[in-house]
């Protein structure tokens, strides 16, 4: 007979602890969503770019405040991680960047991400990517982290490959969006792979 696996993280490693603010040097941080983001969230699904690659459907300041009331409770039930890019300070969210699909027993999760025009062209992306993977796989002690978008998205393609997940292949019709069903690249990490020089 063969033993059951153990989790690869064991339950209540992310619920005993309140979720982490990280300062980037990029300028930014990276902090828990709260009620007064409602409206900047509401405003970010009608962003084009956010709209055509991120699927966030409309939502009202009510609605924003909903989600993100339900991301305080991922995070107590260990099944998800988002956090606001945010100017430093409790200042005013630029992005967003998570994990979903989280499954700490697997070890794995998946990130997701965007960012609002004033957040664009400043190396933010990259370096959030990096932080919340070296926080996942370190501290929190996942195994395997993944990013999937559309092969007409070359932005994310560029942030997977600087922030060190290699493209381990292409998904054929993995994802729908508006304008159709899209091919997907898939990039993930391993613990112990390499992080980019000086990252």
């Amino acid at each position: 007979m063969i033993d059951d696996i153990p989790p690869v993280v064991p339950a209540g490693r992310m619920s005993r602890t309140a979720q982490p603010v990280f300062a980037l040097a990029s300028g930014v941080e990276l902090r828990p969503w709260h009620e007064g983001d409602a409206q900047v969230l509401a405003d970010s699904c009608l962003d084009p770019r956010i709209r055509q690659w991120n699927r966030p459907g409309l939502l009202s300041p009510a609605d924003a405040r909903a989600r993100i009331s339900r991301w305080g409770h991922r995070w107590r039930r260990e099944e998800g991680a988002v956090w606001a890019i945010a100017e430093p300070g409790g200042g005013r969210p630029v992005g967003l960047i998570g994990l979903g699909d989280l499954d700490l027993r697997g070890g794995g999760a998946e990130f997701l991400y965007w960012l609002l025009p004033a957040g664009r062209g400043r190396g933010v992306m990259v370096d959030a990517t990096v932080r919340i993977g070296r926080w996942a796989l370190e501290d929190l002690g996942l195994y395997r982290l993944r990013i999937t978008h559309s092969v007409a998205n070359p932005a994310s393609c560029r942030v997977a490959g600087k922030a060190g997940f290699p493209l381990e292949g292409t998904m054929r019709g993995a994802l729908l969006h508006a304008d159709g069903w899209h091919d997907e690249h898939l990039h993930a990490r391993i613990r112990g792979d390499a992080w980019p020089a000086g990252r």
